[in-house]
């Protein structure tokens, strides 16, 4: 025993007391050395890790990896002049294939295994939902889900903080603007899971507020939909514009087979799919699609963040950002705001009350806030259209 072996080198005999006083005081140090080694040797929450499961393969890679490349901009940045009370932000970003059962599966390990302080910047809005349940039962904050679901928005989640508007409010912007323009006979194609349903019921209210009645409305399958016959059937009924909700390689898919059954159509999709990859999926048939926009003019200099993000992603080496990149930009400064406030040693429950107690924060040109009624944070919406350059252009 280590109390034994340094009681045996004194050279002269100690009283019992003496004795017990040190093999106690020894013992008692060791205990503290071993103590300090395990805390040490713990995942900390203090290291700012945060878990990112999202869809870095399948029909939403694209914009799911430049929503990370915008978001690292920002953290690389902040890590770059000494972290958030000294400690850097760890990102880990998680494949779950697009599939809300792993999405969910990938979450706990974050959680239990890693020991991240968040959960940030996940794909999808079934995903998002099954991310619910998870939040709850770990009492872990999710940063700025890539999801407009409106289910995420009213009521608020309590540990759900968006970042972006919702689609709702982004389909009737859109058919507002298609009915303003003379665009009477509007057909709708929605992919057959939560999110199609939440644009789905946007696309309602706005038929309802320019009054008039779609030609069609018609689901398909997220999983390897077919587009053939309500291809033909959207050609033969003369639609003039046709409203597509779905991922970045379903609507793309969409759009060919529907240039291929001899339909003019304009197309319009949503923020989902602002990504320069979704442009590279479209190929020939991007120009002049319409998809609606959650951010500003990703090439407006006089907006603070975008000039910000745009100076970060020269000095890295790219030439540009795009608005998939705008959105992870915008929710990396969200989060690194509610870490600062959190303090050195946070927790996930000190970092969701930090949020919560936002009420005014510029994130550069624009300002965001959350309240007990309201985790919604931004509001814009905008429109814009692939040119013949194949850019985005408002």
């Amino acid at each position: 025993m280590p109390c034994r072996t340094a009681c045996s080198i004194h050279p002269t005999p100690l009283r019992p007391t003496s004795l017990h006083f040190i093999r106690v005081s020894i013992c008692v140090f060791m205990g503290a050395v071993l103590s300090a080694a395990l805390f040490w040797s713990q995942p900390a929450h203090a290291q700012l890790r945060i878990g990112q499961p999202s869809g870095f393969s399948g029909s939403v890679a694209v914009g799911v990896k430049e929503n990370t490349v915008g978001a690292k901009l920002y953290f690389d940045e902040v890590n770059r002049r000494g972290g958030i009370h000294g400690q850097p932000i760890e990102l880990r970003s998680v494949d779950d294939r697009f599939d809300p059962a792993l999405t969910a599966a990938t979450a706990r390990d974050l959680i239990t295994r890693d020991r991240v302080l968040a959960l940030f910047l996940n794909r999808g809005t079934p995903h998002t939902q099954a991310l619910l349940p998870v939040l709850l039962e770990h009492q872990v904050p999710l940063v700025g889900p890539s999801t407009g679901a409106f289910l995420l928005h009213e009521p608020p989640h309590p540990w759900v903080f968006n970042v972006r508007a919702t689609y709702q409010r982004e389909v009737v912007h859109a058919i507002a603007h298609l009915a303003q323009i003379g665009l009477k006979r509007i057909a709708v194609l929605y992919t057959q899971d939560s999110f199609g349903e939440d644009a789905l019921a946007g696309a309602a209210r706005g038929f309802a507020q320019v009054g008039i009645q779609p030609v069609r409305t018609e689901g398909f399958a997220r999983d390897k939909p077919d587009f053939t016959r309500p291809a033909q059937a959207l050609a033969q009924q003369l639609a003039q514009a046709v409203l597509i909700a779905g991922s970045a390689g379903n609507v793309a898919q969409a759009v060919k087979v529907l240039r291929a059954a001899g339909s003019n159509a304009q197309v319009v999709t949503l923020s989902n799919n602002a990504s320069e990859g979704f442009i590279a999926l479209l190929g020939e048939h991007a120009r002049g699609v319409i998809v609606t926009q959650v951010f500003p003019n990703e090439r407006g200099a006089a907006v603070p963040m975008v000039r910000e993000a745009q100076q970060l992603a020269r000095a890295a080496g790219l030439p540009g950002v795009s608005p998939a990149m705008l959105e992870g930009y915008a929710a990396a400064k969200v989060l690194v705001e509610g870490l600062q406030r959190a303090g050195p040693r946070p927790t996930p429950q000190r970092l969701r009350d930090a949020l919560a107690s936002m009420r005014q924060f510029n994130l550069g040109g624009l300002e965001l806030g959350y309240s007990a009624n309201d985790h919604t944070g931004l509001d814009y919406v905008d429109l814009s259209i692939i040119n013949a350059s194949g850019r985005f252009q408002r």
